[in-house]
């Protein structure tokens, strides 16, 4: 079961989200396009959104991009202990992508992988697959990780691109201080405030792939309320081949809409709340059991429909200029399914955090939590949660001290995140980083640190029926999978090492080593063959449960580097090292989730992106990305080339051309074992996109 989306173009796509999201294809984008391009030509006024072009920046400019993500307090790059990249709006609208995931590509150390139109396979460090139960990606501070299935539905979380600031992503654990499930990365998706997105913005796109995304937004001011931005946004992505060469069925359609806005209560209070609505479908091949009288196990065509909305306030409070405050409450609401499952979700989370300088060398940041998370689901053939309704409570608190031992040079950072949850009780999370910088043009960093992936309702209280086949004697036999009641949390200890340094005012190197072990890894364990009368007939049925048999190591180093060819042209190579060995505990009884974890991300990865300012106001940018063989899953080596050209026609009109997976035609990302559906065949494609600001 993947999260898959229903969407079909704002041309008729809001009209669509009022009939509970259409499948039509969206016509009207042509007139959209024609009548964008028409106003561009009759010159109506516009307002400017103006974007600064980081060709034009320093490396040392580059290397002090503030990120908050690492220590939940603003620092520059540059002194983060943590290997730590940033995704800066100029890079995202110079790249050419059409999704988040498609951004996240050009993330040295990021293993991303699309599995079919809809469906990622995205982690760092290992242990990827369609739920990637080890990254914890956050959108504005709203959690995103799905406590049912342990992972991220990617296909619902689509942010408008032109309304991200940035996208910073950690590699490593972040567990000090974001809390449980970020064992091996954090993404943090930070959004554009009301103020700098005042004014008018539509876009429309075509191409070989589908229709969209195709986005309508507009900024303004209220007396009252403060800077504000609304948004509509829907797209329609075409199905992929299979291996087979058959279509995959598995076009990809979303609609969805938004708010934000941004009040000053006073000189020192300040307000943000934002929401969004949204509903989608997409298709898939899954291998599910029909029937048990007469057993028939098929790949069958199916629609993942799914809708829901979320709304969040955050009231930040300046207390003194040694001392702030945040206190941020959100409510989410999820419903998916096809006719092998059915799912809600409600979410309640509430974070009060605390900043506060401590003499002359503390920086000390605190915080409580807690959530709460209602689910219900309905039994079928294939899924059954025991309870079929459960609700679970997450109690968290931490603390981080950030020491200067020499002022300017040399700081030490201790943290620890404590936390109580309804599977296993409590669970520390420490932290301990060291930076020095001995100038202003180098910086090292090393770290050591604990995290931990907790249970969910997947590991614990789910039962997957895989196959219905028939047996001796005419006896249907049923394979099922279990969860374990009594299953540990996954456990992490990460030592890290990086090294930051601007050789020249042309060339910048950002490098990390690192060395995790890992115990208490889900392992898939048999039991005991059995007659079985419930699911009616009586059945043999042949069971598998989780369990805590593995456990391992991984290492690897990631490298990634800025050149200033010249005034107009940078080039950002990067490349990465992967290794990990897995062992079953004594008395595991499993014997194939080892080799398959370790084979299913790949152990070389290489990147160069290029960004090009041409005359006639013109961009050019090209990324290549090389990604060695996948031998568990039978992926192989593959070299994946995108290019885009830019024309600004003015300061309120672009359009743009790109070309994507240029090199070869039908070639596999992902497939195997951690991926539920059938996956397909990623193709050559182009699209041609328009945008206007006014």
């Amino acid at each position: 079961m993947q999260a898959r989306t229903s969407y079909c173009g704002l041309s008729h796509g809001l009209s669509s989200l009022l009939n509970s999201v259409t499948s039509k294809r969206c016509h009207r984008h042509v007139k959209v396009c024609a009548t964008v391009a028409l106003l561009t030509l009759l010159g109506l006024p516009a307002r400017s959104q103006e974007t600064p072009d980081l060709t034009q920046k320093s490396l040392e400019d580059l290397m002090n991009i503030e990120v908050t993500s690492v220590s939940r307090k603003e620092q520059k790059t540059s002194q983060a202990a943590a290997a730590v990249f940033v995704i800066s709006r100029e890079d995202i609208r110079r790249s050419g992508a059409l999704s988040i995931p498609d951004l996240l590509r050009m993330v040295p150390g990021l293993d991303v992988a699309q599995i079919d139109a809809s469906k990622w396979a995205i982690t760092a460090r290992g242990f990827n697959g369609q739920y990637s139960d080890k990254l914890l990606v956050l959108i504005d501070g709203r959690a995103v990780y799905n406590p049912i299935f342990a992972g991220v539905f990617w296909d619902s979380q689509n942010v408008p691109l032109d309304s991200i600031e940035r996208i910073e992503v950690i590699r490593g654990p972040g567990a000090a201080i974001w809390g449980s499930n970020a064992v091996n990365g954090v993404i943090n998706i930070i959004t554009r405030k009301a103020d700098d997105t005042q004014g008018g913005y539509v876009a429309a796109g075509l191409g070989y792939i589908g229709t969209g995304p195709e986005t309508i937004g507009y900024g303004g001011k209220a007396r009252h309320l403060g800077a504000f931005r609304a948004y509509a946004e829907g797209f329609h992505y075409n199905s992929l081949p299979t291996f087979t060469g058959i279509d995959g069925r598995d076009d990809w359609r979303l609609v969805h809409g938004g708010f934000r806005t941004d009040s000053t209560l006073s000189a020192k209070d300040s307000l943000t709340t934002e929401g969004e609505v949204y509903a989608g479908n997409a298709g898939e091949f899954t291998l599910t059991p029909l029937s048990l009288q007469p057993p028939v196990t098929a790949t069958v065509a199916l629609h993942d429909i799914y809708s829901g909305w979320n709304a969040l306030i955050r009231w930040n409070r300046i207390i003194s200029s040694r001392s702030d405050t945040s206190l941020q409450v959100y409510f989410d609401r999820t419903n998916r399914g096809d006719t092998t499952y059915a799912l809600g979700l409600n979410t309640f989370d509430i974070d009060f955090q605390h900043h506060i300088l401590w003499g002359t060398r503390q920086d000390i940041v605190w915080g409580l939590g807690y959530r709460v998370s209602s689910d219900d689901t309905s039994p079928t053939l294939r899924i059954v949660f025991t309870p079929n309704d459960r609700v679970t409570q997450l109690f968290s608190s931490f603390v981080q001290d950030e020491v200067a031992l020499r002022r300017d040079r040399l700081h030490l950072s201790l943290g620890a995140r404590v936390e109580h949850n309804s599977y296993t009780g409590f669970d520390v999370e420490p932290s301990a980083r060291l930076v020095w910088t001995p100038d202003s043009k180098n910086m090292a960093w090393g770290a050591v640190s604990g995290a931990d992936r907790t249970p969910s309702r997947s590991d614990t209280d789910i039962r997957v029926n895989y196959t219905a086949l028939p047996g001796p004697g005419g006896v249907p036999v049923l394979v099922s999978i279990f969860g374990n009641p009594n299953f540990r949390n996954e456990r992490l200890t990460a030592f890290e090492a990086g090294y930051r340094n601007t050789w020249t005012s042309r060339f910048s190197l950002d490098s990390t080593i690192f060395y995790n072990r890992y115990r208490d890894l889900v392992s898939v364990e048999p039991g005991a063959t059995r007659i079985e009368t419930n699911p009616a007939p009586a059945h043999l049925l042949v069971p598998e449960s989780f369990g805590n048999g593995l456990h391992g190591e991984t290492h690897g180093i990631e490298l990634f580097a800025n050149w200033k060819v010249a005034s107009f042209w940078t080039l950002s190579p990067g490349y990465s090292f992967f290794s990990m060995h897995l062992h079953p505990f004594a008395g595991s009884q499993d014997f194939t989730d080892a080799a398959g974890t370790e084979g299913g991300s790949p152990d070389h990865k290489a990147q160069l992106r290029s960004s090009m300012s041409l005359p006639w106001n013109l961009q050019w940018n090209a990324s290549a990305y090389f990604v060695n063989r996948l031998p568990a899953v039978s992926i192989p080596s593959y070299t994946r080339l995108d290019t885009n050209l830019i024309w600004h026609a003015g300061e309120r009109v672009s359009i743009s051309v790109a070309g994507q997976n240029l090199l070869k035609n039908l070639h596999p990302e992902y497939s195997g074992p951690n991926s539920t559906v059938q996956p397909g065949l990623m193709r050559r494609a182009g699209y041609a996109k328009i945008t206007w600001s006014f």
